[in-house]
């Protein structure tokens, strides 16, 4: 713990966000600096509770305790460690994670929780200010060499990991930079780019090779993968995105939400599109169907083009402002959420569904025609019931609609399609309980195994993955587990 009398002295501090009229001028990150102190002083804040439920609130199991009480002893060299321990990448975590660690702070039950992602975030940033991260190029290899495909955050997790098993491992990435959904999904302005390229740099010098404009089942063969590696990691995502087959969907000017988000990205990196391809939300009314994490991305984003106006509506009801009796502590609340997109300027609507896309004379998108929902209620275990209120129908004004309403599952057509993996009911690729799929030498990690998920979710499934990956190999481990014994680190498969 940190100080015995910290949850009683101090109170839960954020660093200041920028200035909402100001920061819309750019897509640097949103918070100003906090200092060592400071965070010192919000790591005294964690108790002696006694069974720290932030444990089995964070996907990754990290220590948290452990390391909120090095950093209040300024013993950041130890934090790091114990951070680094469970957690490939808190400098990604600690900027885009929603903190379900902090959702089972025991001190949250009747205080404001720790500051835990604050806290991550900045362990990792003294640990590069201060050296403590380094290359660790194992000293030993197996002779074994491991292909992963994708290189979003369970792929790099994958891969950190089977390296400094030893392993040779190569990630292959369809596109032009590594990074996935790091790169191209979220936007600059929650994690900047030069994060990602800063551990990058880390893990090439590692060893781990990496591969862009590399698309496994396209241009490069699946049935070279398979002859060239040992063991075959699939990190793919779940890309396929979740469509509104109501009329009017193909007028110019209704798109996929990451497909705007991920142009924008790659524009600021410097790539360059064709006008007839560019997505702009400049001076247009903008509408994000959708309240998810890409919706408010899509919101961010769309004022930072100086929308005219933007609205994000969503078909379920409101949440409500405080925790719901439904999700008790120290579970995932069911509340209603502002991020800083919508502090920048939006008009949120819920309960509303989007009936038909309205064109002009020119096949472009002009209005949106919704209606208003009215959720009955349902049996106990039922999802709730909704029906259109009669009379609410209306157009509202819009020339850029943006889908920010989910993934179904991973992209079928290639490489899963040639490998003939087996497919849950979801159209995920099914694996069994060590991330094996049908095919014995193949595993799948992150949302193309288990959906889609948080970036947090991928980097635990990267891990564990790469953990049975190595018992599959060697018929042992030591790489570390989260929810099994180390005392478990035989194989258990039939090479």
């Amino acid at each position: 713990m940190g100080k015995p009398t910290g949850f009683l002295e101090f109170g839960r501090e954020l660093p200041k966000k920028r200035d909402p009229k100001l920061r819309i001028n750019d897509y640097n990150e949103l918070y100003e600096e906090f200092g060592e102190e400071k965070i010192a002083t919000q790591a005294a804040r964690c108790m002696d509770c006694g069974v720290p439920f932030c444990h089995s609130g964070c996907p990754l199991g990290n220590i948290i305790p452990e390391f909120n009480d090095a950093v209040y002893e300024q013993n950041w060299e130890l934090a790091a460690e114990i951070l680094f321990s469970t957690n490939n990448f808190p400098e990604f975590t600690g900027r885009i994670c929603p903190a379900p660690c902090e959702a089972a702070c025991v001190l949250g039950i009747n205080k404001p929780p720790v500051t835990i992602e604050e806290i991550e975030k900045s362990i990792a940033e003294v640990a590069f200010e201060k050296g403590y991260v380094r290359a660790k190029t194992p000293i030993l290899r197996t002779g074994k060499k491991v292909a992963v495909v994708g290189s979003g955050p369970a792929g790099l997790a994958a891969a950190a990991q089977l390296n400094s098993a030893g392993h040779s491992v190569t990630v292959f990435e369809r596109a032009d930079k590594i990074g996935g959904l790091l790169r191209y999904g979220i936007p600059d302005f929650k994690l900047e780019k030069w994060v990602v390229d800063r551990r990058l740099a880390v893990m090439e010098e590692e060893g781990v090779v990496f591969m862009t404009n590399a698309n496994v089942g396209e241009n490069i063969k699946v049935t070279d993968i398979m002859r060239s590696f040992d063991a075959v990691v699939l990190t793919g995502g779940s890309t396929v995105a979740r469509d509104l087959g109501i009329p009017g969907r193909d007028l110019k000017g209704v798109h996929f939400a990451m497909d705007f988000l991920t142009q924008q990205n790659g524009r600021i990196s410097g790539k360059e599109f064709a006008p007839e391809e560019e997505i702009w939300a400049t001076d247009k009314n903008v509408v994000v169907i959708g309240g998810g994490d890409t919706g408010s991305d899509c919101v961010g984003t769309s004022n930072r083009h100086r929308a005219k106006s933007v609205t994000q509506i969503e078909v379920l009801a409101k949440p409500p402002g405080e925790r719901h009796a439904s999700t008790p502590w120290p579970n995932w609340p069911m509340q209603l959420r502002t991020s800083t997109s919508h502090e920048e300027g939006c008009d949120r609507n819920w309960a509303i569904v989007t009936k038909e896309f309205i064109g002009d004379e020119e096949g472009k998108l002009k209005a949106l025609k919704v209606a208003q929902m009215d959720f009955c209620s349902a049996k106990p275990g039922e999802a709730p019931k909704f029906q259109e209120v009669p009379g609410t129908e209306k157009e509202i004004p819009c020339e850029l609609a943006l889908l920010a309403i989910g993934f179904v599952h991973p992209q079928h057509k290639g490489m899963i399609e040639e490998l003939g993996l087996d497919l849950d009911e979801r159209g995920n690729v099914k694996c069994n309980t060590s991330y094996q799929t049908s095919v014995s030498k193949v595993f799948a990690a992150g949302d193309m195994r288990r959906g889609q998920s948080l970036v947090v979710w991928a980097i635990s499934e990267g891990r564990e993955a790469a953990r049975e990956v190595d018992i599959f190999l060697m018929g042992q481990t030591k790489l570390e587990a989260k929810d099994v014994s180390m005392l478990n680190t035989t194989s258990v498969y039939a090479i």
